[in-house]
């Protein structure tokens, strides 16, 4: 089994002497330097390259230079998708994202992760675990959502949050580690 099958069916692989992962990050490190070279009015190339770098989009989608992916293939954005400046997305694993989903500058996407005892890890052997983001969401700034983590449609991320659990559908959760506060009612649309 080749270490980019490994990858892709949740085992530890090693992505540090891959040739073939290695140039495939690689060809996505460049395209996302060219697309954060682009003047920021030239949408036309800005659409271009993301369309060529990820796996999946719909037809409106915006995303603020710096971005950052390892290999873009594995990352699919929905209708409406907005994402502020310096968005970093590690996508050895799916990253998926819905409808609607307006993400805030600074924010983090980990699909990948490191073993804890100390052997493994210093080979450079590493796991990816996908990330989902449902449908009508808002990512504060400074959100970090780590490896296998599920958000639910209509949902509210707090700035600065670590996001290590799922998150249920229709709440509110903040905090490091992220947790449910409260859902979301119809109180929500009197502010």
């Amino acid at each position: 089994m080749t270490e980019k099958e490994k990858m892709k069916n949740k085992m530890l692989y090693n992505a540090n002497y891959d040739e073939e992962l290695i140039k495939e990050r690689i060809i996505a490190k460049d395209l996302c330097y060219e697309y954060n070279q682009l003047k920021p009015s030239d949408l036309e190339n800005q659409r271009k390259i993301i369309k060529k770098l990820f796996g999946k989009t719909k037809e409106n989608f915006s995303i603020v230079s710096p971005f950052w992916c390892d290999y873009g293939y594995n990352i699919e954005v929905g209708d409406n998708f907005f994402a502020n400046h310096n968005m970093v997305i590690l996508d050895g694993a799916k990253v998926i994202f819905g409808d609607n989903v307006f993400i805030a500058p600074n924010c983090g996407f980990y699909t990948a992760g490191h073993p804890i005892d100390s052997e493994r890890r210093n080979e450079g052997l590493e796991y990816a675990y996908p990330i989902i983001v449902g449908n009508d969401v808002w990512i504060g700034a400074g959100v970090h959502v780590m490896p296998g983590v599920t958000i639910g449609d209509n949902v509210v991320i707090g700035a600065g949050s670590v996001v290590v659990k799922d998150i249920p559908s229709n709440s509110v959760a903040v905090g490091n580690p992220c947790k449910v506060i409260r859902a979301i009612t119809e109180e929500d649309k009197k502010l």
